[in-house]
């Protein structure tokens, strides 16, 4: 028999487990259908979020530098779509020019408007990951619970006279499709869900030291 024969042999077995699966089985399967679908759609839509956030940064932090001093910064400067380093920015100047027209630019005030741009950045970076890891976390348990359900079912079913193996094999079949259901959901969106992680923080870190970078350089353009 082919590998072509195999595979389609053992799609034919798993469709026979979820049928001799319980309602409650097959109903975990199906949630955690819904789960895998919604997983995959943040997933990708998130990995494109931080994509054109970098590709931005990368872009808008070249013309931030190429101004021959900060205090030139002007949103009007900066078309096309903007970036997270454009909203930091723009946040610090307009707190260093409110500063400026009362006489002096007081550095602290700087520092806290960077501070709470860099806040509302960084929400929308991580925004929905807690989805993913909520997936990545429950979808074992959603598993379990179908699993022990359709065992309980199986024995639940036995008379005085005790069952034999065909009797049971059936029902404990569907249950346990309910635990590598919920492992297949899980395990691949852990390895991309911590892939993603990886990716949002090193955004975060080059956030931050833009952030840092913006404030040394109001600073000492102020003081020269």
């Amino acid at each position: 028999m082919g590998n072509f024969g195999i595979e389609t042999l053992a799609a034919i077995k798993i469709f026979e487990y979820f049928a001799d699966s319980n309602f409650a089985g097959k109903m975990v399967i199906f949630v955690l259908v819904i789960l895998n679908c919604t997983a995959i759609a943040l997933m990708w839509t998130k990995y494109q979020e931080i994509k054109r956030a970098l590709r931005n940064n990368a872009r808008d932090e070249k013309r931030i530098n190429d101004l021959n001093s900060i205090f030139d910064y002007d949103d009007a400067l900066f078309s096309g779509e903007g970036s997270p380093y454009l909203s930091i920015c723009s946040r610090a100047m307009d707190a260093a020019h409110r500063g400026k027209a009362q006489g002096q630019v007081r550095m602290n005030y700087v520092e806290n408007a960077i501070r709470r741009a860099l806040a509302e950045v960084g929400d929308r970076y991580e925004a929905k990951m807690y989805w993913l890891a909520t997936i990545v976390s429950g979808a074992p348990f959603l598993g379990l619970l179908g699993t022990v359900w359709g065992v309980m079912d199986a024995f639940g079913t036995m008379d005085a006279g005790g069952a034999t193996i065909e009797h049971l094999a059936p029902g404990v079949s569907g249950a346990l499709l309910t635990t590598v259901a919920a492992l297949c959901v899980a395990i691949p969106i852990v390895f991309v869900y911590n892939g993603l992680l990886g990716m949002t923080r090193g955004a975060m870190t080059k956030l931050e030291n833009f952030s840092s970078n913006l404030a040394d350089r109001i600073e000492l353009e102020m003081n020269s």
